[in-house]
C-alpha cells in the first residue's frame, strides 16, 4: 500500500534545507517553530486536563504555506500520514495523538485525505510521576504535497505543563481543535449526525459497502473509510443516489484489501464529517 501511495507522491529531489536544532526543554506555551517556507512544526501546551497534573494537554501544530496540504492518518488515493514518535520524552507514561476531522481533496492523481490549512493534533499526556516535571521530545515526519510531495521533519522540545490557566497563548486554538476530533457514535444514534445503514451488496467486480449518514438539517456531509489495518487500501467513499430522506449516501467498493484477507466479518472504521460535527463508527462487514 505504501508504494501505491508514494507512486503518487513523487519526491522532489533532495530533503529540504537542514532543519534547525531543537532547543532545551523549558517551560512555555510552545516550542520554537522548526521547518522552512513551506511548512513548519512546533508543540503548543494547553492548560492542563485535571488539577493533579497526570493528565496533560499538548498539541503538534503544522503549518503550511498557501497551497500546500499535509494528510490524515489514511491518507486517501496518494500522500504519506504524519508519524509521531515521543518515545524519547522524559517522565511520559503515554502521549496519545488525535486527528481533527479531514477534508478530501484533488492532487491530480486521485482524491486525498487531509489539510489544506495549518491544522493541530491534539495530544493528551498522561505523566509517570506525576510530582515531577514532563518533557515532551517528539520527532515528527510528514509529507507536505504542492504539485508534488515533499518528505519533511521536525525536532520539537517542550516541557509541560503551560503557565498558569489563562495564560495559554494557544489555548483556544487547542481547544477548537480538541472540539473537531469526531466523536465515537454507533450506527443507528439518535443525533443529527448519525451513520443510519451500512449494509454490503455485490458490485460489478467486488463487493459494495452502502453507507447512509443522516445529514444535520441544511448542511452536507462527507465520509472516509478505513480499513482494520494499514495495509487496507480502501477507495474513498462516493455520493450516490437514493438515500432517505434527511440522509445521504456513500458506496465504496471492498477494493485495497490485503492479499490473502477476507473482508467478511472485518470492522470497518467510518468517519462522517459535518461542518460542524463530525463521527466516528466502527461497522463490521456483514
Amino acid at each position: 500500500m505504501i508504494a501505491r501511495r508514494m507512486r503518487h507522491c513523487a519526491a522532489a529531489g533532495a530533503v529540504l534545507a537542514a532543519m534547525l536544532p531543537a532547543p532545551s526543554a523549558r517551560a512555555a506555551d510552545e516550542s520554537p517553530w522548526d521547518g522552512d517556507a513551506r511548512s513548519a512544526a512546533r508543540l503548543v501546551a494547553g492548560i492542563p486536563a485535571r488539577g493533579d497534573g497526570t493528565s496533560l494537554r499538548a498539541g503538534v501544530e503544522i503549518r503550511l504555506a498557501p497551497g500546500w496540504k499535509t494528510y490524515w492518518r489514511y491518507p486517501g488515493d496518494s500522500g504519506v500520514p504524519p508519524t509521531f514518535d515521543f518515545t524519547r520524552s522524559t517522565n511520559v507514561a503515554s502521549a496519545t495523538v488525535s486527528w481533527p476531522a479531514p477534508h478530501r481533496f484533488g492532487d491530480g492523481s486521485g482524491q486525498s485525505i487531509g489539510y489544506d490549512r495549518s491544522v493541530i493534533f491534539p495530544v493528551r499526556v498522561v505523566a509517570e510521576r506525576p510530582a515531577e516535571p514532563v518533557t515532551l521530545r517528539l520527532r515528527l515526519d510528514y509529507a507536505v504535497c504542492e504539485k508534488l510531495c515533499v518528505p519533511s521533519e521536525a525536532a520539537l522540545e517542550l516541557q509541560l505543563p503551560a503557565p498558569a490557566p489563562g495564560s495559554a497563548a494557544n489555548e483556544a486554538a487547542l481547544a477548537a481543535a480538541e472540539a473537531r476530533v469526531p466523536n465515537p457514535s454507533a450506527i443507528g444514534a439518535r443525533s443529527d449526525l448519525a451513520v443510519t445503514n451500512v449494509r454490503r451488496e455485490p458490485g460489478e467486480r467486488f463487493a459494495r459497502v452502502i453507507v447512509d449518514v443522516a445529514v444535520p438539517p441544511g448542511e452536507t456531509v462527507d465520509l472516509f473509510a478505513e480499513g482494520p489495518t494499514p495495509e487496507w487500501a480502501l477507495p474513498l467513499p462516493m455520493p450516490v443516489a437514493g438515500a432517505p430522506a434527511g440522509s445521504q449516501r456513500f458506496a465504496f467498493d471492498l477494493d485495497g484489501i490485503p492479499a490473502g484477507v477476507n473482508a467478511q466479518g472485518a470492522t470497518l472504521t467510518l468517519t462522517a464529517v459535518a461542518p460542524r460535527s463530525a463521527i466516528e463508527v466502527r461497522a463490521p462487514v456483514e
